[in-house]
Formats: structure tokens, C-alpha cells, sequence
């Protein structure tokens, strides 16, 4: 447990590498975790589908956020907070491979939860749901190319060629080049 100003994680971790990492936000309201059971129960799904093992169990998760929010609250426990905690597969060379990682890297923290006053509710857009469809754009959250790469693997190849709407557009870690 550090100030968030002394907390750091190495340029070499997956997470900021690959995007190869997941998330989960829980808000306690007046001490108490909202639905934690069902936040880690999440949390450890969505570990399971990215092939990242568990760090730590249910039971130590609770511990360590209880004492998060102790260290941050005290003993106030009017206090709104957020907790987010981070899991990714930790630091490796710059590898699409996702064995050669070997320990996680954890992160969680816990703020103030902003209060706003949203009685006379909010505005929205409703829009199509196109957060991996951008497979143009070269941005750091290649976790899609790290799963795919991992499913050539297990299939015995070396590279997955992926395919959008009839036509070749790259490898997962990879360029394609056709000779005629």
C-alpha cells in the first residue's frame, strides 16, 4: 500500500504494452462494497477468458479491498469511494506470446466517489457498439491479437491470418504478403 505518487509499474508491462490486462470498478457507499461477490466474480471471468491466472482468491481480494478502503477512509465510513483494481499478465519481452509472462502485475486503488446530483436524470446518445472495430487504428490495446495469437498456438500454428469481410487484412502479430 503506497500513495498513488509513489505507486509504479514497469514500461515493460503487458498491460501498457499490449492493452493485455482487464478491470474491474466497485463503489462503496458509506462502507459498504456494492455487490463484491458479483465485481469479482467478474473480475474472475473475465481472468479466465483472457487466460491470466487468478492472483488471488475471493476471500483475499476482500481483505486487501477492505484494508484499501480503511487506509483511504479511516474510520469514516460515510465516505462514497471507488475502487478500481487492474490485473494484467505482467512484465515481458515485447512478445505477442502470452506464456512468457510469468507473474501478474496488481493494481488496485481507491478514490472519492463524485457526487453528482443526476435527480433531473441525464442526457444520452444511444450508438453502435464498434469498440473492436477499429482494427485499422495501431493501438496499444492489441489484447484481440494477443487472444488470437494464443489460439493459433493452440492449434499449432504459428500466426492467425484474420479475415474481415471476405478479404485478408493482417496477421494477429503480422504483416501478409501475397506473391502471385
Amino acid at each position: 500500500y503506497l500513495p498513488i505518487e509513489d505507486a509504479k509499474i514497469s514500461v515493460l508491462d503487458r498491460g501498457f504494452t499490449f492493452g493485455d490486462g482487464v478491470y474491474e470498478v466497485i463503489p462503496v457507499c458509506k462502507g459498504h462494497i456494492f455487490r463484491l461477490r458479483e465485481h469479482l466474480e467478474r473480475l474472475n471471468n473475465n481472468l479466465d477468458e483472457v487466460y491470466i491466472d487468478r492472483p488471488y482468491s475471493l476471500e483475499q481480494w476482500q481483505e486487501i479491498l477492505r484494508e484499501l478502503i480503511e487506509k483511504n477512509s479511516g474510520k469514516n465510513t460515510e465516505d462514497n469511494l471507488s475502487l478500481y483494481m487492474q490485473v494484467t499478465r505482467g512484465v515481458s519481452e515485447r512478445d505477442h506470446a502470452i506464456d512468457i509472462a510469468t507473474e501478474q502485475t496488481v493494481f488496485a486503488m481507491c478514490r472519492p466517489l463524485a457526487e453528482n446530483d443526476r435527480s433531473a436524470g441525464i442526457s444520452a446518445i444511444v450508438e453502435e457498439d464498434i469498440r473492436w472495430k477499429y482494427c485499422h487504428i495501431k493501438a496499444i490495446t492489441l489484447l484481440p491479437c494477443v487472444l488470437l495469437r494464443h489460439k493459433a498456438r493452440g492449434a499449432g500454428a504459428t500466426e492467425a491470418i484474420l479475415v474481415k469481410d471476405g478479404y485478408i487484412t493482417e496477421g494477429a502479430a503480422s504483416n501478409v504478403f501475397i506473391v502471385k
